[in-house]
């Protein structure tokens, strides 16, 4: 947007258009032009410049982010946490060791995006896992699991409603398919 106010400037300084025009060109509206050469009149292009970065200004630094990411790829175990699972709390905690700012575990998410770090979640295993009976049943037990599953023929447990919309339906409700009561 501040390069479409820089552009009108230069169009009001030629003195040119009319401000109807340099709508049109610059595909914004009247008002806003209006309001642009308002300002330039008053105090010249310098008018026109943007406001700036809006909001507060970020805690921390380039420089700062730097050295919090070297710290967290180094691992939550070096930084004296019992696992190397690093949560928003931990997160924290080694920010604030690092650089002296504080933040709250629920804004840290902030931080660790403006790093590009994402949410990673460790695969779930139960502790009494035993590799070989996993293979085994996936090599024994899950093909005849399967095949048994594909030979079932579609239907319903029901015995009035159609086990497919495109079966003919029985001749009476409770018989099966195409029979009929003699």
């Amino acid at each position: 947007m501040e390069q479409r106010r820089k552009q009108a400037g230069h169009l009001f300084a030629a003195g040119k258009m009319i401000l109807a025009a340099i709508a049109r060109e610059l595909r914004v509206s009247r008002q806003s032009v209006s309001r642009w050469y308002a300002k330039w009149r008053r105090r010249g292009a310098v008018a026109l410049r943007g406001a700036g970065r809006a909001g507060r200004k970020p805690k921390l630094n380039a420089q700062q982010l730097q050295h919090v990411e070297r710290a967290l790829r180094r691992g939550a175990r070096a930084h004296g946490f019992g696992t190397d699972l690093w949560t928003l709390p931990r997160v924290a905690t080694v920010i604030g060791r690092l650089t002296g700012v504080h933040y709250h575990p629920g804004h840290v998410w902030k931080i660790l995006g403006a790093i590009d770090w994402t949410l990673q979640r460790p695969a779930k295993r139960a502790k009494e896992r035993d590799p070989e009976k996993v293979q085994g049943w996936l090599t024994e037990r899950w093909p005849a699991v399967k095949k048994t599953l594909a030979e079932e023929k579609l239907g319903s447990s029901f015995r009035t409603r159609a086990g497919s919309r495109n079966a003919p339906p029985s001749a009476e409700p409770g018989l099966p398919r195409g029979k009929r009561r003699s």
